[in-house]
């Protein structure tokens, strides 16, 4: 009965997260939309988590990312970077221009607080 419970919060818990997700794509524009796909099948090995709360190879890639300049984010991933490797030749002009797309949609996620240390408050 414990397991059935816990499995039950675990697929409650699941959906919600997967319905959030999807609420949140639902206002995207089609370059945006395909922007995400490319995204996530190019440059999410490195800058996605592979689980939550995992740590990935790449930055976490929001609105902000190349300091919100299109400009850097393109040079980024044309040319790529010594920890980086470029795109150039394996995606097309229009696919990077829809990564910056759908990448500027992202939302900067809240800074975690700073840990407090006993006797200090």
């Amino acid at each position: 009965m414990k397991t059935a419970a816990s499995f039950g919060l675990l697929v409650l818990a699941a959906s919600a997260q997967g319905a959030a997700a999807q609420q949140a794509g639902d206002n995207l524009t089609d370059q945006q939309k395909m922007g995400r796909q490319v995204f996530a099948q190019s440059c999410g090995v490195c800058h996605l988590p592979p689980a939550l709360g995992a740590r990935t190879y790449g930055p976490p890639l929001n609105k902000d990312a190349g300091g919100g300049d299109d400009d850097v984010m393109r040079e980024f991933i044309t040319n790529g970077t010594p920890r980086m490797p470029a795109f150039k030749y394996y995606l097309k002009p229009e696919q990077i221009e829809a990564i910056i797309s759908y990448v500027r949609t992202v939302p900067v996620q809240a800074a975690a607080a700073p840990a407090r240390r006993p006797g200090n408050e």
